[in-house]
């Protein structure tokens, strides 16, 4: 087919395609969602998490297969590949966060005996980048690689603080709904309270993500004055004590600054 002027113009089904692939990624990340934090499902619960017709989701199931994205496990179930696991770790920066403030989180660790989490801001969500746990205890529902609304989460609020405007307008329209007795769910009394962090320079988590639980975290800054990741300790509320832990928290994030600003200009030195 051509036009009046003797240009050419796209076939049908060439104009089709870019729709086509579209469809095909989005179908190929419901699935990826729908496997959930367990990594394994059965055809019928990707079925019911997805909505895909049956036939659409085991031809997409069978393409992922192929591609390494996805493996079969036992009887009709599914399971994430280990090619997104070899994916996952040449992500850039997150690799660079894990390799230079490990030692600091250890560090943190050790003389706090609490959970300790490095995450980043990822949309309206968190993603935790790293997790260290104490032989002991509070069991809670964060993981590497993992989300969580930012709203609720002391990482999340820290580095919502110091977020652009749009990021936090983005937050409050997207609703906060609630995940434990303590969570805000008033855009007013979260607004005041990101002022109150970002003058005292730490967030806290009292209940508000799960029952229980209490959590301190404090910023890390980047190079551009602005934070790029945010450290936590978590523990029980009874027994999280923020004038015996505040010290230590804050020393993490300035000695993770440091080295993140050291490592900077070695990481462009290499890539010369």
């Amino acid at each position: 087919m051509s036009s009046p002027d003797g240009g050419g113009l796209l076939h049908p089904r060439e104009e089709e395609r870019p729709r086509e692939t579209a469809s095909v990624l989005s179908h190929a990340m419901a699935i990826l969602d729908g496997f959930g934090p367990v990594g394994s499902a059965s055809l019928a619960e990707l079925h019911a998490r997805t909505g895909m017709p049956k036939p659409t989701l085991h031809r997409q199931l069978s393409q992922m297969v192929g591609l390494g994205l996805v493996e079969r496990s036992e009887g009709h179930g599914y399971r994430l590949g280990l090619k997104l696991f070899e994916l996952g770790q040449l992500v850039p920066e997150e690799r660079r966060f894990r390799e230079s403030l490990g030692p600091v989180l250890k560090a943190l660790h050790a003389e706090t005996g609490l959970i300790v989490h490095l995450a980043v801001l990822a949309g309206a969500d968190v993603v935790y980048v790293q997790k260290l746990e104490p032989d002991r205890g509070p069991q809670v529902a964060s993981r590497v690689g993992g989300r969580m609304p930012s709203h609720c989460t002391a990482v999340g609020k820290a580095l919502l603080a110091h977020a652009p405007a749009d990021v936090t307008r983005a937050v409050v329209s997207r609703g906060l709904p609630r995940h434990a007795r303590g969570t805000i769910v008033a855009p007013n009394m979260l607004l005041r309270q990101l002022d109150d962090i970002r003058r005292r320079g730490y967030a806290r988590d009292l209940e508000e993500s799960a029952a229980g639980i209490a959590c301190l975290a404090a910023p890390v800054v980047g190079q551009e004055g602005r934070p790029v990741a945010a450290i936590s300790v978590t523990g029980w509320t009874h027994g999280l004590h923020p004038e015996r832990t505040l010290h230590a928290l804050r020393a993490a994030a300035s000695s993770a600054q440091r080295r993140l600003d050291r490592a900077r200009p070695e990481r462009r030195m290499v890539a010369r």
